[in-house]
C-alpha cells in the first residue's frame, strides 16, 4: 500500500509538504506542489480520510436532509449541493425527513452522529426540536429553499439560510391573470406552516390587491406541497357554486394533481380554465398546453447553500446571512395566451425586514 512517506521520497520533500499540499493547509511553492500532485498519479497513493479525520477532527463530509426527494425542484437542488461538496472535497450523506419534524429530528442526529462537518436543511413545517438540537450541538447549518424566522442578538444560533423569492413571483403569475381578464383566480397553497407557503399567499394577496380584486378565502385552498392534495384543492375550487377562471399552483406536484382534477371533469387548459404553476419542471413543455410558470434556480439554491456552510465552517462567528435568489417568469400558452421567451423578473425595490437579507443577481 502506498504511503505518504512513499510519495514524500518520490517528489523529494518531506512528508510535512506532502500533507500542506493534499490538505490545502499551507502554501507550497507552485513546483514543489506540482511534483507532489505528480508523484501522487505516478504511484496511484490515496489519502486515508479516516486517519486524516482523526487528525483535524474533520471528516470533509456534509450532511444534507431534503424530504420529497424525488420531486424534480429538490433533485435539481441536490445536484448544485453535490457538484458544490465535490468541487470543494467534501463527500455528502444524504437522509429523507418526510416533512415529519420528528422523522426530521432523528436523521439530523443520525447525520451528527456520522460527524458529519455541517448540514444543509430543508426544515418541516415545525422545526421547534430541529432547531433545538442544532442549537445545543452548536452543529454548522444551513436552511434552504424553507426560511425560519431565527432569533438575532449576540448569543442566537448563526444559521444561514438560501432560498428563492416567493411573493414578488406569484405577485406576478396573479397579476399576469388579472391583465387578461380573469377576476376569480384561485390558489392551491402548500403545506401549512411552510415558510414558501406563507410567501406565496402574500403574494397572491397582494396580487389580487394590486388588481383591484377583493381577496375570497373560499378561492384558497391548501393542497399540502403533494400531488394528491393538489387534487383535492383543484377539485374542492371546481366545486364551487362560483369557480375560478384561473387558478394558480404553488409548486409543480400540486400542479400535476390539479391537471388530474380537470382532466376528470372533462375540463381542458387554457379554454375552461386558465393555469399558471409556481416551479417549471423539464416536462413542463411537453403538456398540451405547455404551462406558464415560475422557474427558481434550484441547481444555484444547492450550490449557494454549499458555499455558505463552508464560509461558516471557514468563519463560525460570522454574522449569518439569508440569500433570496431572483426567480425567472416562463411564458408559455397554458395562462391562454401565446408563448414568449422567459424573463427574469425585475428586481424588488422594497425594504427587506432584516438587514443581512439579500437579493442575489
Amino acid at each position: 500500500m502506498v504511503t505518504m512517506a512513499d510519495v514524500a521520497r518520490s517528489a523529494g520533500v518531506s512528508v510535512a509538504t506532502v500533507s500542506h499540499v493534499l490538505n490545502a493547509t499551507r502554501p507550497v511553492l507552485p513546483h514543489t506542489r506540482q511534483a507532489v500532485l505528480d508523484a501522487v498519479e505516478e504511484l496511484g497513493y490515496t489519502p486515508n480520510g479516516l486517519a486524516r479525520s482523526l487528525v483535524t477532527s474533520r471528516t470533509r463530509s456534509i450532511g444534507l436532509a431534503v424530504s420529497a426527494i424525488s420531486n424534480p425542484y429538490f433533485t435539481e437542488i441536490l445536484q448544485g449541493v453535490e457538484a458544490g461538496a465535490l468541487e470543494h472535497g467534501y463527500s455528502l450523506l444524504i437522509a429523507d425527513p418526510h416533512d415529519d419534524p420528528g422523522h426530521e429530528r432523528k436523521v439530523v442526529q443520525l447525520l451528527h452522529e456520522r460527524r458529519v462537518d455541517g448540514m444543509i436543511v430543508a426544515p418541516s413545517a415545525d422545526p421547534r426540536d430541529l432547531v433545538a438540537y442544532l442549537t445545543r450541538h452548536r452543529v454548522p447549518t444551513v436552511f434552504l429553499d424553507r426560511v425560519l424566522d431565527v432569533p438575532e442578538g449576540e448569543d442566537a444560533p448563526r444559521f444561514d439560510q438560501v432560498c428563492a423569492e416567493g411573493a414578488e413571483p406569484t405577485t406576478r403569475l396573479v397579476g399576469h391573470l388579472a391583465g387578461l381578464g380573469h377576476r376569480r383566480i384561485g390558489l392551491v397553497a402548500g403545506r401549512p406552516g411552510l415558510s414558501t407557503t406563507r410567501e406565496r399567499i402574500t403574494g397572491y394577496r397582494h396580487g389580487l390587491a394590486a388588481a383591484g380584486l377583493p381577496f375570497d378565502e373560499r378561492l384558497l385552498v391548501h393542497g399540502d406541497s403533494e400531488a394528491a392534495g393538489g387534487e383535492r384543492a383543484a377539485a374542492a375550487l371546481l366545486s364551487l357554486a362560483v369557480p375560478p377562471t384561473a387558478l394558480v399552483t404553488a409548486n409543480n406536484a400540486m400542479t400535476i394533481g390539479a391537471l388530474r382534477a380537470l382532466r376528470c371533469r372533462g375540463l381542458s387548459v387554457p379554454s375552461d380554465l386558465a393555469l399558471c404553476c409556481f416551479d417549471d419542471f423539464a416536462w413542463a413543455d411537453l403538456f398540451s398546453p405547455r404551462l406558464t410558470a415560475v422557474a427558481q434556480p434550484s441547481t444555484d439554491i444547492g450550490a449557494r447553500a454549499v458555499r455558505l456552510l463552508l464560509d461558516r465552517l471557514a468563519a463560525p462567528d460570522r454574522p449569518a446571512q439569508t440569500l433570496r435568489l431572483p426567480c425567472s417568469f416562463v411564458h408559455r400558452d397554458s395562462c391562454g395566451c401565446a408563448e414568449q421567451p422567459a424573463t427574469p423578473f425585475s428586481p424588488s425595490g422594497r425594504a427587506r425586514a432584516k438587514a443581512n437579507e439579500r437579493t442575489l443577481p
